[in-house]
């Protein structure tokens, strides 16, 4: 088996006016995605919901101290919304998964093997 991020990007327009019935639906639509992947053999090893980018922090490292701002100050109409860590057995059973997952734009990306055994990356 090998590991998959899924990370789902979408505009952030669709919290702006959200009511109880709405989210409610969207989260039943993740729940028959996890229903999904456990019936495909591939399992959820975690995940999670983001809070608007407005709420993030940036620290950026460079010479001498750390500097640590306010939001995230990437241009793009979309963020990072949420993410699943798929354990599933290829990228192409990663990718089916990926099809059924309730969000706009999945990028599908393998985690990399960093124990001592690994090899450094191509």
């Amino acid at each position: 088996m090998a590991q998959y991020m899924f990370l789902l990007f979408d505009t952030e327009e669709f919290y702006d006016n959200l009511t109880a019935e709405e989210w409610q639906a969207a989260m039943k639509l993740h729940n028959a995605f996890a229903e999904a992947v456990e019936a495909a053999g591939a399992s959820i090893l975690g995940g999670a919901a983001l809070e608007k980018s407005s709420t993030a922090s940036t620290v950026k490292q460079g010479d001498g101290e750390p500097l640590v701002t306010d939001g995230p100050f990437i241009e793009t109409k979309e963020a990072l919304g949420g993410f699943y860590l798929i354990d599933c057995k290829d990228l192409d059973q990663a990718l089916a998964l990926a099809k059924l997952c309730p969000s706009n734009n999945i990028e599908v990306r393998p985690v990399m093997d960093t124990s001592a055994e690994s090899t450094p990356p191509a």
